[in-house]
């Protein structure tokens, strides 16, 4: 009787174990599926003057920045809550804000570290968040800084973003263009009445 109940339970293991496998394959392409986020938006910088979107909270001790105008030294760290539009222009519609900081971490170039998050309060992410982390180096045209992650719609984000200064409306105000390249888990719930919107872009690729 003790002899063959030894073959018994090893189906019954064998059959609990192909179960197990089974399910962890059925679930693993699901969960590795993520969703294309495309966005391209612009950040308006006011240093100072009307309107006015950053601070200086912290003065570098130095030395001074060789690559800068006189004044800006190593460690000056800006918190900012910048307007976010959905064109280069401070008068078309506001989408958001970019809400964080940003430090000079170069002794000899004008190199930033950035940490900021991206408020969307219009548009197809309206609510949600994209958090963006990186090093900003201005004297390139386009510099690329990670998505690190996001909340709401954009829970989970991961991706980059290519950073780039649109224009520079004065010496107090710069325009930087943002676009976005993520993407988010697949059972995030999908923009509604997005089709078409401005914000969007859309690649035949994605």
């Amino acid at each position: 009787m003790g002899s063959s109940s030894v073959p018994e339970h090893r189906r019954q293991l064998v059959a609990a174990v192909a179960l197990i496998l089974a399910v962890a394959a059925a679930v693993a392409p699901a969960a590795a599926r993520r969703q294309a986020v495309r966005l391209r938006v612009y950040m308006h910088d006011i240093v100072g003057g009307a309107g006015q979107t950053s601070v200086v909270v912290v003065k570098g001790p130095g030395p001074a920045n060789p690559s800068m105008s006189p004044g800006n030294n190593f460690g000056d760290t800006v918190i900012i809550d910048d307007v976010v539009t959905e064109g280069p222009s401070l008068a078309s519609r506001e989408v958001g804000r970019a809400q964080g900081t940003y430090m000079l971490a170069s002794m000899a170039r004008p190199v930033f570290i950035v940490d900021i998050t991206l408020v969307l309060t219009d548009g197809p992410y309206n609510g949600s968040t994209i958090v963006v982390a990186g090093r900003d180096d201005t004297s390139e045209e386009v510099r690329e800084l990670a998505v690190v992650g996001g909340s709401g719609m954009l829970r989970r984000a991961s991706g980059h973003v290519l950073w780039r200064t649109a224009k520079v409306e004065s010496k107090l105000h710069a325009v930087l263009e943002l676009d976005v390249h993520a993407s988010v888990p697949a059972a995030a719930v999908a923009p509604s009445g997005s089709h078409g919107h401005p914000l969007l872009v859309t690649s035949a690729s994605e």
